[in-house]
């Protein structure tokens, strides 16, 4: 086994990053698939090769020494350097890639997720794929900290220099009701007379929908407050109240659609945007080949649907 200690290695550069980003060695071994014990033992080494200390192990959460906090940004200039070597060696060969990391939001979990990585499999059989499905201001974050490669997620107005942003779709917020309770007379006053199934305000677009209420200066019987597509859509199902959501959610509840009506908001409009994030130039021409690739399978599975069983969606729920 050859002796790393008292060299500077990348490995020992990543490990060092990763636990300055997450100030826990257990929590950057989970990140990085190493065990505590490697990840203490590299940066054993790092502070051995550099002669100095870049952690103080002893606080809690840990924190950067001085030294450590002046290298972190020379360690993230190593990373990128490297980054966009293997992304060069990679270009006009994507189909070597050995490993991509792709977040993508849940909207997207029962269809678009599939299609698009069976797509790029069928181009790049020599790359392992490893999928991280979850919220969009999480997904940012992981994009941010390196732990993941590209994300598809909504725009949460994160902006760095580093960002190479493409957009994909635009789509309103909407109301889901109660079957046939629109018909009962006015939209907006019978939504105002039934609880509101609210998008949990942890996650930013429970934020968004949140902020824009209280802009509008609109007060509702907001009774519940939840962090699922399904479980928002099966009280709506069950008449216990409406919910503000995007035609994503609505679609990816899609067992409740025959007991619930999609309506366009009887308020002020809203919208989102969402994109397809990486890194500039690291992985090339990928990220735009993805961005691609998935508009033609949101146009396929989601926009044109969409507009067929909701004509009223057409332009609204469009691809950007």
């Amino acid at each position: 086994m050859v002796e790393t200690a008292g060299r500077i290695t990348l490995w020992g550069v990543e490990v060092f990053v990763a636990t300055a980003d997450e100030r826990s060695i257990s929590v950057a071994a989970r990140r990085l698939g190493a065990s505590p014990s490697s990840v203490s033992q590299q940066l054993t080494n790092l502070e051995t090769a550099l002669g100095t200390t870049l952690l103080d192990r002893s606080a809690r959460p840990m924190r950067l020494t001085p030294a450590g906090a002046l290298f972190l940004k020379r360690a993230q200039a190593i990373l990128n350097e490297a980054e966009q070597a293997r992304a060069e060696l990679a270009l006009g060969a994507m189909s070597q890639l050995s490993r991509l990391r792709l977040g993508m939001i849940e909207d997207f979990d029962a269809d678009v997720t599939p299609r698009l990585l069976s797509d790029l499999a069928s181009d790049m059989q020599s790359t392992r794929f490893l999928l991280e499905t979850g919220a969009s201001h999480r997904l940012h974050d992981q994009l941010d900290a390196r732990a993941l490669d590209v994300i598809i997620a909504a725009d949460t107005g994160a902006s760095a220099p580093w960002m190479e942003v493409h957009a994909l779709m635009e789509e309103p917020f909407v109301a889901a009701v109660p079957k046939g309770v629109i018909g009962r007379g006015d939209a907006a006053q019978v939504l105002r007379d039934l609880p509101l199934v609210q998008y949990t305000a942890r996650h930013h677009m429970g934020r968004v929908i949140t902020d824009h209420l209280a802009r509008q200066n609109i007060r509702l019987n907001n009774r519940f407050e939840l962090d699922s597509y399904h479980a928002i859509m099966a009280m709506v199902a069950s008449g216990a109240g409406w919910t503000i959501i995007t035609p994503l959610g609505f679609f990816h509840a899609q067992r409740f659609r025959a007991q619930t009506d999609l309506i366009e908001l009887p308020f002020a409009p809203i919208s989102r945007r969402i994109n397809l994030t990486a890194r500039q130039g690291v992985l090339g021409a990928l990220p735009m080949d993805m961005a691609t690739r998935t508009k033609h399978i949101l146009e396929d599975m989601i926009v044109a649907p969409a507009a067929q069983s909701y004509p009223w969606l057409a332009g609204k729920l469009a691809l950007l």
